[in-house]
């Protein structure tokens, strides 16, 4: 039979191994913590670093001349296509999801590669997507062959940056559907993906690039794509709302006149027919001291687009400062998503280390 004193004593090591288990519990979850910090840090660093090769091989490099994975993507989305095309809304969907969502799960798939290779999956993924160093070539071409006098190259080399028709635009045209197209591809080709991938790594890497190729595919105004391609064109200017709007400022922070620069973009970013390619336009016409917009041209179709700036009407000396000018955002927009990637492994591990008891 047990005494009140036995009893005691029972219940006071109870006690004190209860205290005990608990004390080891909570060690138990600060080691947990701690061990998930550098595991935060590190996977934070194998993306800045593969964010930071892709763009060094993008800059020595440019695009791929042969099998470029976007180029491959472009035939498997025209062979889906074949298959899928009514003039439809859900077709145009179900052609957007099936491909969209195959690029993500690649990207998920790469994201789960053992460190190293999800590294040199970043990189790879990351200059696939890139397209900032090609983007300044095709400007610089322009240049050349506009300052050579050869209209005839400079019509033929026009379709590598837009789709407007060259077969009768003189120099002073040739040079604003440069300007205005180095100015709105800054953000397609180089701030965009970067944007996406420093915000989801590889599967926003790829499935930005996916749904901006749809919209280059099959977003534009036709009949043919007036209900197939609605879901391409508007998941794209959702995709682009964002670094639309960051491209501007980009080129505001980059750019000769600031002041103009930042006035232009206020006043006249939203004039624009899209929603995101006149804040790029915009802050490249003030930054430049140009006036951009007015008659376009493409095949059978005419825009009368509103004019941004308050300059000149460009002229084929400024390609050049404009190709500056896509390079000067694109370096910005390259250290940002490495910095910012890095920054939000440090915030989440030191969430993860600071977690709730």
């Amino acid at each position: 039979m047990c005494t009140k004193m036995s009893f005691v004593h029972i219940s006071s090591s109870r006690q004190r191994d209860g205290l005990g288990l608990t004390r080891a519990q909570e060690n138990r979850t600060q080691g947990n913590r701690a061990h998930d910090r550098p595991a935060h840090d590190r996977r934070a660093r194998e993306r800045a670093v593969g964010i930071a090769l892709g763009v060094v091989l993008d800059a020595v490099f440019g695009d791929p001349r042969r099998a470029h994975p976007v180029a491959l993507f472009g035939s498997a989305a025209a062979a889906l296509e074949r298959r899928l095309y009514a003039d439809r809304r859900p077709n145009g969907v179900v052609h957007v999801a099936v491909l969209v969502g195959a690029a993500t799960v690649l990207g998920v798939l790469a994201e789960r590669a053992p460190a190293p290779v999800r590294t040199l999956l970043t990189a790879a993924a990351t200059w696939a997507v890139l397209g900032g160093t090609t983007l300044a070539r095709e400007g610089t071409l322009m240049a050349g062959h506009l300052e050579a006098d050869d209209l005839g190259a400079a019509r033929e080399r026009l379709p590598h940056l837009c789709g407007r028709d060259p077969s009768a635009l003189e120099a002073p045209e040739l040079a604003r559907a440069t300007v205005e197209s180095l100015a709105e591809n800054t953000s397609d080709a180089v701030v965009a993906p970067l944007f996406w991938g420093a915000v989801a790594g590889v599967p926003g890497l790829l499935a930005y690039r996916a749904i901006n190729t749809l919209d280059a595919m099959v977003g534009h105004r036709s009949p043919r794509y007036e209900r197939f391609g609605w879901a391409a064109a508007r998941l794209d200017d959702v995709a682009n709302l964002v670094p639309a709007r960051l491209t501007g400022l980009l080129a505001v922070a980059a750019g000769p006149d600031r002041a103009g620069a930042l006035k232009v973009l206020r006043r006249d970013g939203h004039r624009h027919p899209s929603p995101n390619s006149g804040r790029c336009e915009a802050a490249f016409a003030g930054a430049l001291g140009l006036t951009l917009g007015g008659t376009n041209v493409y095949g059978e179709r005419v825009e009368h687009r509103p004019e941004m700036g308050e300059g000149r009407k460009p002229e084929v000396r400024d390609i050049r400062p404009a190709v500056r000018l896509v390079r000067k955002v694109s370096y910005a927009a390259a250290g940002l998503a490495v910095a910012v990637t890095a920054a939000r492994g440090v915030a989440a591990a030191t969430a993860a280390l600071r977690g709730s008891p």
